[in-house]
């Protein structure tokens, strides 16, 4: 976990304090901060010397406030995704986020590698770590000495002559081994290669292993402002591939009692089938049928109704 932004941002305030917001360098930093943050076990922004909600670098239709939203609600609906990982973590000892050494131990190119990493068994997480639109000067100074109170000049532009919507290019290396998905794409990549990617202010870049099953949840302002009778899986064929979606209460303890659901997902890519098991356990006001749509890299989908018995599609 980290505070989105840092918690101190004392030397963006270059009009006065509480103005980072409106400096163009903090404002990527900002972004790209969100975007690793989407990747991160907690996702919170927090900390001092400027305010940090999303309304304070813009509005609406302005392509740093648009970049914050969609990735504030892309995180919303990956909390089936993350949910289901929290209870790998509690149940059976698993992480949310590895080094690549860690699935990929036969790649010498990844054992060193520090901007790439994986959320969970599925994303590749692959976030943009230098400016791309703004200049960053690196100051070097003890940072026990009170550095955010320095006079530090940022960049002379306003913002105003930045094109925020140009696109850019970053490279990405895909670890050996599987092949892998562009999320945003659906092109495939065989791994063991760098990638070049034409990337977007608003587009973080990340991947998803072959053989995985991705649920996708509703935009929400909010955890548990809309019930999960309607997810998204995304299936990525390949390899075999299995995922089990957890549910309970939603607050409390009781889970430690055993009050809660598993639904676990399998899929059979020599087949081409995917079977969606019977649901296990059960808790409180769950949910007896839910729909669940599932869509391949391609764009197809097909809506499927499901009662809690086994269904193979």
């Amino acid at each position: 976990m980290t505070d989105i932004g840092g918690f101190f941002c004392g030397s963006y305030n270059t009009k006065g304090r509480g103005s980072a917001p409106k400096n163009p360098q903090f404002q990527e930093l900002y972004v790209r901060w969100m975007q690793y943050g989407l990747f991160c076990p907690v996702f919170r922004s927090h900390g001092a010397d400027a305010p940090r909600e999303i309304w304070q670098f813009g509005k609406k239709g302005e392509p740093v406030y648009d970049a914050i939203e969609k990735m504030i609600r892309l995180r919303y609906r990956l909390i089936p995704y993350l949910y289901s990982i929290a209870w790998q973590v509690t149940s059976a000892n698993d992480s949310y986020m590895r080094p690549l050494f860690s699935d990929f131990a036969a790649d010498k190119k990844v054992w060193d590698m520090t901007d790439e990493f994986m959320f969970g068994h599925s994303i590749l997480a692959a976030p943009i770590v230098n400016p791309q639109y703004t200049e960053e000067k690196v100051i070097r100074t003890d940072a026990m000495t009170g550095w955010d109170h320095q006079d530090v000049k940022g960049q002379k532009d306003d913002g105003n002559s930045i094109n925020w919507q140009e696109k850019k290019y970053a490279t990405k290396y895909l670890p050996k081994g599987t092949l892998w998905y562009d999320f945003w794409t659906g092109k495939r990549y065989k791994g063991g290669q760098n990638v070049t990617l034409e990337t977007t202010l608003d587009q973080v870049p990340m991947f998803i292993r072959a053989g995985s099953i991705l649920p996708l949840g509703p935009e929400m302002q909010y955890v548990g402002e809309k019930r999960w009778d309607h997810l998204e899986l995304h299936i990525y064929p390949g390899a075999d591939g299995t995922f089990t979606l957890y549910e309970d209460e939603g607050d409390g303890y009781h889970y430690e009692e055993g009050i809660y659901t598993t639904i676990t997902f399998h899929w059979n890519d020599k087949a081409r089938k995917l079977t969606i098991g019977q649901r296990k356990g059960q808790y409180p006001g769950m949910l007896q049928q839910r729909r669940f749509t599932i869509i391949w890299p391609d764009g197809s989908s097909q809506v499927v109704t499901y009662d809690g018995k086994e269904i193979t599609i």
